[in-house]
């Protein structure tokens, strides 16, 4: 019997090994595709960055903690966190625990691919193998904690508000596949493993398990239909692995430092975009975050099945669902592998065509004693405050920063003070780059004709545009949140306090997870009155469903969305919802039950 398993090969080892050729080489083709696939100078950054020691440092500590660990899931869900975790890291260190014990025992083994794999079917316990038990302690330890994870994931796929989650994806038969397959191999390892643990050796799990086998099924345990069952369901979660969700494991491994190395989505379809979708793990905890899923009918318009569309190629679906998007942001700050839903959507939004073509080119700039007008003094060199059109169709946002700047005696001057300015957001969200940087251009000669050094902005979607957007690293852009927190704290600005005034902060989507503005906004408020906490803010935050972002979404389904908001925004029976968006602001003003007020406003009537 020890002869028989001392030998190093049966053909059961075949279906991993064509499993994971076929896994291999796909993966290999498909890395290279989308490298080139790059733009030459993304292509040029990618590699490069790939030959920096500090950046392989940083790649190798992200793979980790994120394709192994899942640190973010672990902030988000602890459960969650812990069934990934525990199913990636397991699966990890009984493969690198396998190597070593190859390493150890039978270093002449280790040429022999699959060899760690199925370590103990081919080697009898001997005395060396028992000055092992340490590793065979570790290997029974991971395994246990594998299969606590298959255990959740289970129970997350068949009850899935017990691990807190009120939906989950639909799957795809391939994705069944793949699921039931990763579902047997480690059950089917234990009873392996077990079935051969009087031969080979075991630890705590495996060894009693070995007893209790053989006082049912007696001594001949018949072990080696288990282990074609486990190299089976092996070579079969590798093969479909490329067709499903699963195949988000290799690609992130790819994503992750691609992303370092500063690489953004240029092309709808192919490169980065592509492998952004590959990376999705369909894990559904995007689609519990969208808004839209307030109401059941826009669960399927989340960016999990815009991912599983634009791998299948289905160009009706995926317009539609690129369209309705509000581009909150929101899938993207819980996403664990942090897939870019808004900027997929925006590259999806660039392939359509349409009737008119509106070009800026033409447009000439008009002289800068019209164009700008002099607020309290009109010097140069001091602040140019740009309202936007939402500040605009909400005036009393702009006279309450005027207000203030003046209080404060700041120089500044009005950018547009006619209202026929845009910066560029609406032409980007409907996929219009080109014309978008046609007026970005003309937007800029007005900036530098100014001869501010700093720009204000009282919209976060401006905001997030003109810092992102437009070339200006000598120019501070600023939004007027913080920068009349600066003002207060360095006492230009004086604010009354009102005790036991409550006032809760919304976090408008572009100026948080847009731009990681969050504490500002809550110093200057909290010098106001007494400042609580919606149920979920900061990268939480439920957007307030008026978004222009969406292209199709209708007013009633909105007005669920915003009623959502406001229940969130309420938890703490605030006197006053403040926010620093003027879209928000006319949003909530429909329908909240009490004053909604931007935090311009809120300041100017205390200082």
């Amino acid at each position: 019997m020890r002869e028989r398993f001392a030998s190093h090969f049966d053909p059961f080892v075949i279906p991993f090994l064509v499993g994971m050729a076929f896994v291999l080489g796909y993966c290999l083709i498909a890395m290279i595709r989308v490298i080139l696939q790059l733009p030459k100078e993304d292509r040029r950054r990618f590699l490069v960055s790939l030959i920096t020691p500090k950046q392989i440092w940083i790649n190798v500590r992200d793979i980790f903690l994120n394709c192994l660990i899942h640190v973010k899931l672990w902030q988000r869900n602890k459960m969650l966190g812990f069934m990934h975790s525990s199913i990636a890291f397991g699966w990890f260190m009984i493969i690198l625990l396998g190597h070593l014990e190859v390493i150890l025992f039978v270093p002449e083994r280790i040429h022999l691919f699959y060899y760690p794999i199925f370590f103990n079917y081919f080697v009898a316990e001997t005395e060396q193998t028992i000055q092992g038990s340490m590793l065979m302690f570790l290997m029974d330890f991971f395994l246990l904690m594998i299969l606590s994870g298959i255990a959740i994931a289970i129970i997350k796929r068949f009850a899935s508000r017990i691990v807190g989650m009120r939906r989950t994806t639909r799957l795809s038969l391939l994705d069944r596949v793949g699921l039931y397959s990763l579902w047997a191999i480690f059950p089917l390892r234990l009873l392996a493993e077990s079935f051969t643990a009087h031969i080979s050796g075991g630890s705590f799990l495996t060894i009693p398990a070995n007893w209790i086998f053989r006082q049912f099924l007696g001594n001949d345990l018949y072990a080696l239909p288990t282990w074609w069952a486990y190299s089976i369901a092996l070579g079969v979660f590798m093969c479909v692995l490329p067709f499903t969700r699963y195949m988000h494991i290799p690609a992130e491994m790819l994503l992750i430092p691609m992303r370092n190395a500063g690489i953004r989505i240029r092309h709808p379809r192919k490169g980065f975009a592509s492998l952004e979708v590959y990376s999705c793990p369909a894990c559904g905890v995007c689609i519990d975050a969208c808004p839209m899923s307030v109401l059941k009918v826009n669960c399927k318009d989340t960016t999990v099945y815009l991912n599983r569309q634009l791998r299948r190629g289905n160009e009706r679906r995926i317009a539609e669902i690129s369209d309705k998007c509000l581009l909150c942001g929101k899938c993207t700050a819980v996403c664990p592998v942090g897939v870019q839903g808004p900027e997929l959507r925006e590259a999806q939004r660039a392939r359509r065509k349409y009737a008119l073509s509106p070009s800026y080119a033409g447009i000439n700039v008009r002289p800068m004693a019209s164009a700008v007008a002099g607020g309290a003094g009109g010097a140069s060199g001091g602040v140019l405050y740009f309202a936007g059109c939402m500040t605009q169709l909400t005036p009393s946002i702009r006279r309450a920063t005027a207000s203030l700047l003046d209080k404060a005696g700041v120089r500044w001057q009005m950018m547009d003070p006619d209202g026929g300015l845009c910066c560029g957001r609406p032409l980007m969200m409907a996929g219009r780059t080109e014309q978008a940087r046609e007026l970005i251009a003309k937007n800029l000669e007005i900036i530098r004709a100014s001869g501010c050094d700093t720009l204000l902005l009282s919209c976060p979607i401006c905001y997030k545009v003109f810092k992102e957007d437009y070339p200006l690293s000598d120019i501070r852009v600023v939004h007027h949140s913080v920068f009349f927190q600066e003002l207060i704290a360095s006492g230009q600005l004086k604010v009354r306090r009102e005790e036991g005034h409550k006032l809760v902060w919304h976090d408008p989507c572009e100026l948080g997870r847009g731009c990681g503005v969050y504490e500002e906004p809550r110093a200057a408020l909290a010098a106001a009155g007494e400042l609580v906490e919606a149920g979920k803010h900061h990268a939480e935050s439920i957007c307030c469903g008026g978004s222009l972002g969406s292209l199709s979404l209708g007013f009633e389904q909105r007005k669920a969305m915003t009623r959502n908001a406001l229940d969130n925004l309420t938890v703490a029976d605030p006197a006053e919802i403040v926010t620093g968006c003027p879209l928000c602001l006319a949003t909530f003003v429909r329908a909240a039950d009490r004053p909604v007020r931007d935090i311009a406003e809120i300041l100017d009537t205390r200082s």
